[in-house]
């Protein structure tokens, strides 16, 4: 039985804030993105049973204006290393890397609008635990298909593979 509950980094542009056409409200702060954030999303993440981590270059901004928007509490925050040289190569996102030093073999779930077949690959070659990588579409952002796929694997006992199934 697994004691641990999954982390679930989640990227704020794309799937919370997204780019595709409103209607959204009128913004009334200093980020009109900000507007674009769906209130009701705060506790049907928070009902995923996962340990929430801001996986964003938001960083602790995530804390001060999103997750207040989202009704969540703070959450914790992956510190980015300092770019370098290798970040792209072979294909994988930037953070990838970081998300698996991060996860140090728990299962997690990685939620943004960037992850490719490559980011995939890389972490089932490399990830002795559980993960499912997840993308969602910029212009819509998370929707409540995004979300039955995160309760689906998440509520699968047996689990897949390292790289999850991705039903998208």
């Amino acid at each position: 039985m697994q004691t641990t509950r999954p982390l679930l980094y989640l990227d704020v542009d794309g799937p919370l804030i997204p780019f595709g056409a409103g209607p959204y409200p009128p913004a009334d702060d200093a980020n009109p993105l900000l507007a674009r954030i769906d209130p009701s999303l705060g506790p049907r993440l928070a009902a995923l049973g996962c340990v929430l981590v801001w996986a964003t270059t938001w960083m602790e901004e995530a804390n001060e204006y999103v997750a207040p928007r989202l009704g969540l509490p703070d959450q914790p925050v992956v510190r980015w290393p300092e770019p370098s040289d290798a970040d792209g190569r072979g294909g994988i996102h930037w953070k990838t890397p970081a998300l698996l030093d991060h996860a140090a073999g728990r299962p997690f779930v990685w939620v943004d609008d960037e992850i490719t077949g490559a980011d995939r690959a890389w972490v089932a070659a490399r990830h002795p635990g559980r993960a499912l990588l997840h993308r969602v579409d910029p212009g819509r952002g998370l929707a409540e298909a995004d979300l039955a796929v995160l309760r689906a694997w998440l509520g699968s006992a047996a689990g897949p593979g390292p790289d999850g199934p991705d039903l998208r």
